[in-house]
Order: structure tokens, then sequence, then C-alpha cells
């Protein structure tokens, strides 16, 4: 089997269902064309997006797309166990037991209308995984040609180590922006350099049109002048200041705005210039750097 990488921009789903714009096949099928023509082949799921729905709506709409399941990349989260209607759970919790996961992968496959996938992510530490049963479990998966590569997301370093000591890590999915640029210093980036783990970032926009206190008010002050010498929109280069960090990072954007899709495809193509970059992290933390 040929494979295309993982892109370096991914498409997140989790607001293409009822948790958000509640598209309809047709429409799925012409955000999933948007995508892969502006060389966007990666897609971002979870068990639980759209009350455990959306899943199988996308599925629904690949199959209509006719793209060849080898040009694109799905990546799916499992072990949040949330109180839905489709679920009969009394607390939203945490299992990372292999009953649990091995079900949650066959019910990913059968919703998504495929054989297997690329990735599967831990979707939120526990403090009750056992590790050992959860890297047999991911062992047996990759064996049967279920998962392809195995990952975490939002687990801190050591939460990351716990689990290495058993089985192999290859990607982190983290909050990480302009506004939320902590991983930048406290250690979290080099450490997954070091251990080769890919970063994916969720919510790289960040809080730019959430909020306005002050933060927001010094980086949108630069955006602007960075907007008028780049041509770009401010999404474009936040997306861009991501892409420069050398941890390769791969945002994963929510909107399913065709023309913002096409528009945020631009970020791959630009480079920005050191002094801008680091222009953009001064007025995140609202000082120069040391």
């Amino acid at each position: 089997m040929i494979k295309k990488p993982y892109s370096n921009l991914v498409a997140g789903t989790m607001t293409w269902g009822v948790w958000g714009k509640n598209l309809n096949e047709l429409q799925m099928v012409e955000r999933i064309n948007c995508c892969v023509e502006n060389n966007i082949t990666t897609f971002d799921h979870a068990d639980i997006y759209g009350g455990y729905t959306t899943e199988k709506s996308f599925g629904a709409a690949f199959v209509k797309s006719k793209i060849d399941r080898q040009m694109v990349q799905f990546v799916s989260k499992c072990g949040i166990m949330s109180i839905s209607e489709n679920r009969n759970y009394t607390v939203k919790h945490y299992d990372y037991s292999a009953k649990h996961i091995t079900n949650s992968v066959e019910n990913s496959l059968k919703n998504l209308k495929t054989d297997y996938l690329d990735l599967l992510l831990l979707h939120r530490p526990s403090p009750l995984i056992q590790v050992d049963e959860v890297a047999n479990t991911i062992n047996k998966l990759k064996a049967e040609g279920k998962i392809l590569d195995f990952g975490v997301s939002n687990f801190t370093i050591t939460q990351t180590q716990l689990l290495q000591a058993k089985i192999r890590v290859d990607f982190n999915q983290i909050q990480i922006s302009a506004t939320h640029c902590a991983p930048l210093t406290d250690g979290t980036l080099d450490f997954m350099q070091f251990q080769n783990i890919r970063p994916m970032a969720w919510n790289p926009l960040g809080s730019l049109y959430k909020n306005n206190d002050n933060q927001v008010i010094r980086l949108k002050t630069i955006l602007e002048k960075l907007t008028e010498k780049y041509s770009l929109d401010a999404d474009v280069l936040l997306i861009a200041w991501l892409l420069k960090h050398p941890a390769r990072i791969l945002p994963i954007f929510g909107t399913t705005d065709l023309q913002r899709i096409k528009n945020l495809a631009k970020s791959l193509q630009v480079q920005l210039d050191l002094e801008d970059w680091f222009a953009i992290w001064t007025e995140s933390m609202g000082k120069n750097v040391p």
C-alpha cells in the first residue's frame, strides 16, 4: 500500500455535524473535495464528535466523494465517555480498557467506511490508565492493520513518558497558538522534538476572535501591520507562525467555510521572516525576549 504522508494542515471535523454547522451529505462532500484540492488531505475526527454521530455522516459523504482512500488520512480519538442520548453514561469519564479501545476503533472503521485508521489518539489522559493494557491493545490493532500510527492528545511530558515505556508514541495533539504559547517554553515542544513525536495543534488561531484582552489587542496591532506586508489575512499568518516552528507542528483548523479553507491553505506557501515570527511572539508575551 502506497500512502501519502499527513498533510501539513489538518481539517478538523468537530463542527461538521450536529455540534456545529450540521452539514448535509452534499455539503460534506464539497468540503472534503475543497480540502483535498488544496492539499489538505488529513481529517481529524473523534468518536464523540456530534454525540457519536459525525464520523458516520462523514464516512457516507467520503464514499460519495469518490476520492481514493489512499490519498487521504483519517485520524480519530477515543477514550472520553461523554454523556449523550446515544450513550447511557451517568457521569463523563475516561476508559482505556482493551475492550473500549478495540470497540471504539471498530466503530470508527465502520462509520468512516474504511479498513484502517491512519492514526489513533487517546483523547485525554486518565489517572487510571493501565499502560500495559493500552500497549498490548494498540500493538494488536496495528498487527491487524486496523491502525497505522498511535498517539495521544493533551498528554503532558510525564504522561507521555509513562506510555513510551511500553509503546511508541508518534503524535501528541496539544493546544498551541499565538495566544496560548506555553508549549514553546515549558519543555513540551522540546521533548517532542527530542522524542520525534509530531505535534498537532488544536485551536491554532487561539482566542484572537474570542477575547479582547490586552494580549489580543497587542496581537491584532502587529498582525494589522503584517497583513499589509504579506498581503495575507491574519488567520493565514497565525497558521504560518506555527508552521515555522522546527517541531513540524500540524495545525488543525475548524472552519467549514469553503473560502476560508482555500485561504488557510495559503499558509502552506508562506515563509515568515525571522523578525516577524519574533514580533508575533513578543506581542503575545507582552515583553521582549530576554
